[in-house]
Formats: structure tokens, C-alpha cells, sequence
């Protein structure tokens, strides 16, 4: 795997230099990425154990609420149907969820800076970057509206028969495959290193979301490995009626971090500062 020494590649063309301010550095449009090999996913997964292993508690609070959060969604979607499901996601996961996601990255980035992890100091986290957080979170939003128009139009193919065959159903199910498959490529690519770097560096919504697509392109079998591990992790959690996302969902927190810190190369962007206090 390629670590911080690993190979650099990307965009680093500079934006601003003629409408910045005099005396204000301008920054890079997007930030160059490193070429990972193949096995990089498990070292994330493994660092993020340590993680887990080292802030147990602390981990498993935000795995809770995340995974009651999944659990409300589930029942309102359940006994009131699709606008129910629709309502929840807009305001549970695509706002709510990148903030309690921030926890699991604070955790990580405290570790990492040689603090003890605390719950308070991973709520300051995410006041300081909330904003652009929400920014993502309203282009997630976005797009799950666009998603949701697509799967309506999708309803076209659907056979007439009242008991269609396997034979009748496989263009309806092709279709609908692809069209998800492609609308969660394009929330994976923007989300993967970008909330991360929302936490740890001085830049906005747009920059991060541009560097994460373009590190996500730039290693596209080692994501798509990546996306596979997530969604096993997301079927073990509904398999197990939630209760798996406690630890899964920490788990796989922790490792994005280090996914983030072992591919983005943010020496360009100076660091948040947070205050400190001791909880």
C-alpha cells in the first residue's frame, strides 16, 4: 500500500490567483491523491480496529445513535411507505448522519494527534465544519430527490401482468440495478475522502467533494473494493435487526479516516483549529 510517501497524483492547478485578496495565499482547486494498491482497504480496516479497540465506548455511542436512526427510517418507512423513507433519509442521514459520522473521524484524528478520545471534543469537531458539512449534505439531498424522480420514471418497465415471470421481470430489474448502482457511485465518489478533510483542513464543501471524486477515480479498483467491504458491513448490520451497526459502523468510521489520511495529500490547506478542553 502506498502511504504518506506513496506516489502523488492530481490536479494541484492553484485557483484564486487573481481575485484573492492581497496578502492571502490561494489555494489548490483540489487536492493530489496517492495510488494505493489493492490490499489498502484492510490496513484501514485494521487501523480503524485499533481505533475501535482504543475508544470503545465512545465509538459505540455514535454507532447507536447512527444505527437507531437507521432503525426509526426503517419503521416509518415500514407503517407509512415511501414519503416516510423519503422524509427520513432528507433528515436523518443526509443531515444528520455526516454529523454523528464526524465523531468516529474525531476519534481517530485525536488518537492520531496523541489526545484521549472524548464525546465533547467530537461534537466540537462538528460545530466547526458544520456548515460545510451541511453543504454536502444538501447535494446529497440533491441527489437522492433525483434519485427518488428516477426510480418513478423506472416504473415504466414494470410488466402489467399481475404475476409476471422471472423472464417478464429481468429488463425491469436490470434497469433499476444500473440506475441505483450509478446513483450510489456518484454519493460514494463524493462522500468517501470529503467529510474527513471537511473535519481536518481549513476548505469548503465544493474543494472536498471535488478532491474525493477525484481520488475515487484515480483508484477505482481499490474503491470499488472499498464499497464492496461497506455494503457487506450495511447487510450484516440489517441482518443482525441493527444491532451489528453499533460495532460496523465505528469500524468502518475509523477506517474512512484513515482511507482519508492515507490517499489525500492536504499539506496545502492549513488545519481547523479546534479549542480544547478537557471532558
Amino acid at each position: 500500500m502506498a502511504g504518506n510517501g506513496g506516489q502523488i497524483s492530481g490536479n494541484q492547478g492553484r485557483r484564486g490567483d487573481s481575485s484573492s485578496p492581497p496578502g492571502e495565499v490561494a489555494m489548490p482547486f483540489v487536492a493530489p491523491c496517492r495510488l494505493l494498491s489493492l490490499t489498502a482497504p484492510l490496513e484501514w480496516l485494521r487501523l480503524g480496529w485499533n481505533d475501535l479497540r482504543a475508544a470503545p465506548w465512545q465509538g459505540a455511542l455514535y454507532g447507536l445513535l447512527l444505527g437507531s436512526l437507521g432503525a426509526v427510517i426503517a419503521l416509518l418507512s415500514w407503517k407509512f411507505g415511501l414519503l416516510a423513507l423519503y422524509v427520513g433519509l432528507a433528515s436523518g442521514f443526509v443531515f444528520v448522519g455526516p454529523f454523528l459520522a464526524t465523531g468516529f473521524y474525531s476519534i481517530s484524528y485525536q488518537r492520531e494527534h496523541g489526545e484521549q478520545p472524548t464525546v465533547a471534543a467530537g461534537f466540537r469537531h462538528g460545530l466547526v465544519s458544520l456548515r460545510d458539512t451541511l453543504i454536502v449534505g444538501v447535494c446529497l439531498l440533491v441527489v437522492l430527490l433525483v434519485w427518488a424522480r428516477a426510480g418513478m420514471i423506472l416504473s415504466v418497465f414494470r410488466p402489467s401482468d399481475a404475476f409476471p415471470t422471472w423472464h417478464d421481470l429481468v429488463p425491469y430489474l436490470s434497469i433499476g440495478t444500473v440506475v441505483g448502482a450509478l446513483f450510489c457511485a456518484i454519493v460514494f465518489a463524493a462522500t468517501a475522502f470529503s467529510l474527513p478533510m471537511l473535519l481536518d483542513r481549513r476548505t469548503d464543501a465544493v474543494t472536498a467533494v471535488v478532491t474525493s471524486v477525484n481520488a475515487t477515480l484515480r483508484n477505482k479498483l481499490v474503491m470499488l473494493l472499498w464499497g464492496a467491504l461497506i455494503v457487506a458491513a450495511v447487510l450484516v448490520g440489517f441482518a443482525t435487526m441493527f444491532f451489528g451497526f453499533i460495532v460496523l459502523l465505528p469500524l468502518i468510521g475509523h477506517a474512512t479516516w484513515h482511507s482519508y489520511r492515507q490517499t489525500i495529500d492536504v499539506t496545502g490547506w492549513p488545519a481547523r483549529q479546534v479549542e480544547s478542553k478537557a471532558v
